[in-house]
């Protein structure tokens, strides 16, 4: 079946101005103006800014339980962790699988077709985490990155978190196989793919970072963990380690083209120079630094340095949202603010967001609008009182604050239709994830 995307508002490459002939998932060709090409089906897009479909590269699902936890707000990063892992320790099956659907149910509605999630907390009776976001993923039709975090550092070895959420290195590993084995496609098109990912410095030993390593070598696989994102960080490598924390991993075999860093916000001009001689990526997450306090990520001196940005919304137990489109504002916005009006365009944020991010999770086959590309788009409207008097239909998407998709196609099914989840019953699965979430809190 072939569908043509009639004329867009905008969005469209040069050559593209009459849309796109979608055919077996991907972009089969372009329509220039005033063409008539013949199509089975017409989806008219005259009122429809029209993007690829945007791609978040860091994510904790599980942490939309504790939104706007009273115990961790106004704390810094160390902290706010310390006082939101009791908590997270009372994760079980049910409350995940909740956590996992109203995660990926917001990103769809925000204009997202391709999730990264960093799920690294698995309390006792949880061994199957990565797989519950899996099935939850397959059942909304997203695309998903999923990695299978780890942690073995606990408080008592001189880490941050608690020996409960922790594990041993041979479960992690052999966890991590057997994910890739199960639920691991390879190629354009694949809906489901792994990484693996030791958390953070503060919570994973050196020979958990240096095998996971190994390993995603052997398994053809991307690595992904925190760094760099606070001072406190720093300090702490160099007083445990006697290094800065990319020094450190580093020395871990971790400096390579298969690496994207979430937060990245503290390395210096040197370290950003090896990152990106060595092919490594950062997903920057700035309305979660903004509210923790954690720093402003130089994403300009990044790319200058050839390192790849891509934006990730974070959990939500620090951004508190899981709205891709407004983290594309944001960072704009945040770019701006740090640089000047010239340290960011509307391009470059949705470059982020869009291609930027597929290089984070080696893909060329998403984040474009480009023959051959898969057939991932969100299309919003621009009727609503915020755009009333808006000249660049662009741009007005990111100044005027778009926070809704109207239309999400991911591998040429819309999965976002009128701006609802076909099939979704939102109001019953909010009032289960609100009894869940004031389970966990002990409510």
């Amino acid at each position: 079946m072939r569908l043509w995307i009639k004329d867009p508002l905008a969005g469209m490459p040069v050559g593209a101005e009459g849309g796109v002939m979608v055919a077996g998932g991907v972009i089969e060709a372009f329509v220039p103006a005033g063409v008539r090409p013949e199509a089975d089906a017409v989806f008219e897009a005259g009122a429809h800014v029209v993007l690829p479909g945007l791609i978040n590269t860091h994510h904790h699902f599980y942490q939309n339980l504790t939104r706007a936890y009273r115990g961790a707000e106004g704390r810094k990063l160390f902290d706010w962790l310390v006082a939101l892992y009791p908590v997270w320790a009372r994760l079980d099956e049910s409350a995940l699988r909740l956590a996992c659907r109203v995660a990926l149910a917001e990103l769809l509605l925000s204009g997202c077709s391709t999730a990264a999630d960093h799920h690294y907390l698995f309390p006792e009776g949880l061994p199957h985490a990565i797989d519950i976001a899996f099935e939850e993923a397959a059942a909304l039709g997203i695309r998903v990155v999923l990695s299978r975090g780890s942690m073995d550092l606990s408080s008592d070895d001189g880490g941050l978190p608690p020996r409960a959420v922790t594990q041993r290195i041979d479960t992690i590993l052999a966890d991590g196989e057997r994910l890739v084995h199960d639920w691991h496609q390879r190629g354009p098109g694949a809906m489901s793919q792994m990484a693996l990912a030791p958390c953070s410095p503060f919570s994973v030993t050196a020979d958990l970072m240096r095998e996971s390593a190994a390993q995603a070598e052997v398994l053809d696989v991307r690595l992904h963990t925190h760094l760099a994102e606070t001072e406190d960080e720093n300090e702490f490598c160099v007083a445990k380690f006697g290094k800065r924390p990319l020094d450190y991993l580093e020395d871990l075999g971790w400096v390579n083209d298969r690496v994207w860093f979430a937060h990245g916000i503290h390395f210096n001009r040197d370290e950003m120079r090896r990152m990106g001689k060595a092919g490594c990526c950062v997903a920057h997450c700035a309305s979660s630094n903004m509210s923790l306090g954690s720093g402003m990520c130089q994403v300009a001196a990044l790319e200058a340095a050839g390192v790849g940005v891509g934006l990730g919304v974070d959990g939500s137990a620090s951004n508190d949202g899981s709205n891709m489109i407004q983290e594309v504002r944001q960072a704009m916005l945040l770019a701006r603010a740090g640089g000047g009006v010239a340290a960011a365009s509307v391009t470059d944020a949705i470059r982020w967001g869009t291609s930027g991010a597929a290089r984070c999770l080696g893909r060329e086959d998403i984040g474009v609008i480009a023959l051959g590309a898969q057939a991932d788009f969100a299309m919003f409207r621009l009727e609503a009182l915020r755009f009333s008097g808006a000249d660049d239909p662009m741009a007005a998407l990111l100044t005027c604050g778009a926070h809704r998709a109207d239309r999400v196609m991911v591998g040429g099914v819309w999965r976002v239709v009128d701006g609802a989840i076909p099939g979704l019953d939102l109001a019953a699965l909010m009032a289960a994830h609100r009894t869940a979430a004031a389970r966990m809190r002990g409510g």
